[in-house]
């Protein structure tokens, strides 16, 4: 009779082994992670809340932040309080199936986000190269369209590689050695041969961080071309004012990704330091998105003027607005 467990995980639990290199200032770090939680999910609730409550904010490029702002505050949710609670040393162990929870929802989350920003670069494409006719391509229906797809795309294509991590049999150890459940450091702990699975994850990834890329490569390639043709200098600002905050925001997640990779494969860099800065990271972009929006938008700090009377924080000038940011 054949051994019919062989494919079932041999671990009921994980345990996260956190920086033990750093485990003198875990008090520091969990009052630094909080006050970087706290900032990030105040910032984009703020962001959420104006969105919803403003009717002048009820257009396609806020409907993108939106999204965005709701992504990132489920991105901090799904890992920060697991985190602070290992900093504080209460209880460092994560259930099997809680853990390739929270190592689906980081992957999706991320893979979801990187589908988005891709879709707002076209939307600064068609508010940049066709003005006049913005409001007629990206309507109503093309917003929930592409969002609808975004979301679809990030939340399914994880699912294949996550369900067959989570079928590998662990037996080595159970000692995680990261802050989160992070699909490398669970599956470096595999009792079997799982070569296969993790070139497959690899390549399923990759293909999530360059399709979009190269899209929002060729959106900005015809964007500049378009700019370079515009008569006069005022237009030419117009056009760069309406897409810098975009910019910096892929700026800043296509960074955050070369600086997690660079931690994992410079082998100069202590264990413990690949992993403080992979927690870095998970702060980066989530925290500093509103804070691009907030102070380079002057409708969210018109807004935030209307519903908080927060004037000395978010003072606002008379800009006047570009079409695509109306």
């Amino acid at each position: 009779m054949s051994d019919t467990n062989t494919s079932l995980p041999s671990v009921s639990q994980f345990i996260i082994v956190g920086m033990p290199g750093l485990q003198e200032h875990y008090t520091t770090l969990f009052f630094i992670f909080l006050l970087l939680f706290l900032a990030t999910f105040l910032g984009n609730l703020l962001i959420l809340v104006l969105v919803s409550l403003d009717s002048r904010l009820r257009t396609p490029m806020y409907f993108f932040l939106w999204n965005l702002a709701l992504l990132d505050v489920l991105l901090t949710t799904t890992i920060i309080p697991k985190l602070l609670v290992v900093l504080l040393g209460h209880n460092r162990t994560i259930s099997f199936a809680g853990c390739f929870l929270q190592m689906y929802f980081y992957i999706s989350i991320s893979a979801t986000e990187v589908f988005l920003v891709a879709a707002m670069a076209y939307d600064r494409y068609v508010a940049v190269v066709k003005p006049l006719h913005y409001n007629s391509i990206i309507n109503t229906r093309v917003c929930l369209t592409m969002t609808s797809t975004v979301w679809a795309l990030g939340f399914l294509l994880p699912v294949l590689s996550v369900v067959l991590a989570s079928s590998v049999s662990f037996c080595a150890s159970n000692h995680v050695l990261h802050i989160v459940c992070e699909y490398p450091s669970i599956m470096s702990l595999a009792c079997t041969d799982v070569t296969a699975q993790v070139n497959f994850t690899l390549l399923l990834a990759m293909g999530c961080v360059w399709v979009p890329f190269l899209f929002v490569l060729w959106s900005y390639c015809r964007i500049i071309l378009s700019v370079v043709k515009m008569k006069t200098v005022e237009s030419r600002k117009k056009a760069f004012y309406m897409c810098s905050s975009h910019v910096v925001l892929v700026v800043l997640y296509y960074i955050s990704t070369i600086v997690e990779y660079i931690g994992l494969k410079v082998d100069s860099i202590s264990p413990d330091g690949r992993v403080f800065i992979g927690g870095l990271n998970y702060f980066l972009t989530p925290l500093v998105n509103p804070i691009i929006y907030s102070l380079r938008n002057e409708k969210i700090k018109a807004a935030v003027q209307r519903y908080f009377g927060l004037k000395s924080f978010f003072p606002h000038g008379a800009k006047n607005s570009v079409r695509g940011d109306e």
